[in-house]
């Protein structure tokens, strides 16, 4: 794996390639994924970038607040959202002139609450391969007629690094797993006659 940035979805009209800036920008967001990590959460970070200017920030916060929708993505929305209520501006305008650098890819819940916000498109860093919803378990652009620009791999092999960190140890919020309640064997009526029937002949 390398940091080169690759672009993985469908072309569209609005400026949005791997370049430096976004290198930048995914520095902070593994800033973010770094707090996360340090608070228990899956290190995710995120920026909401607006016009070449950050507008919102977030990181996992789940297991914080006990609550599986808190994903990075989903608290920049919030933010953003109580934003356009103290300025007077619509959200979904702003939303619309936005794009999302993330140092994992987006899950299938927040790929799919981002298309249909209709930001500008993601950037991210390491691939999501078992929940990511920018194409390495399902691709959530193909389901819409709008085109999304997706931008891979960006500062991929540090976003990847801290998902090992996060993993070599344990979640302390994750249940505690129940233990399964033993059964009888299931045994087939016709041998269970035959097995008694041998048990009278031999007494």
């Amino acid at each position: 794996m390398t940091n080169e940035s690759a672009d993985v979805s469908v072309a569209s009209s609005a400026p949005f390639s791997g370049d430096a800036r976004h290198e930048q920008l995914m520095l902070r967001a593994l800033e973010l994924a770094r707090e996360a990590l340090r608070h228990g959460e899956v290190p995710v970070g995120c920026l909401f970038v607006r016009h070449g200017r950050v507008i919102a920030e977030g990181r996992n916060s789940a297991n914080e607040t006990r609550n599986a929708t808190r994903h990075a993505e989903m608290n920049c929305v919030d933010s953003v959202v109580q934003r356009c209520a103290a300025t007077g501006e619509d959200p979904r305008a702003v939303l619309a002139q936005t794009e999302v650098v993330v140092s994992v890819e987006p899950c299938v819940m927040c790929a799919a609450a981002l298309l249909d916000l209709g930001v500008l498109g993601v950037v991210y860093g390491c691939p999501n391969d078992r929940f990511g919803g920018c194409g390495s378990v399902l691709d959530a652009a193909s389901l819409c007629a709008r085109p999304f620009r997706v931008v891979a791999g960006v500062r991929e092999a540090a976003a990847l690094q801290l998902l090992r960190d996060f993993y070599k140890g344990t979640n302390p919020r994750a249940p505690v797993p129940k233990a399964k309640a033993k059964t009888a064997p299931c045994v087939d009526p016709v041998i269970r006659d035959i097995s008694l029937l041998q048990s009278e002949d031999s007494t």
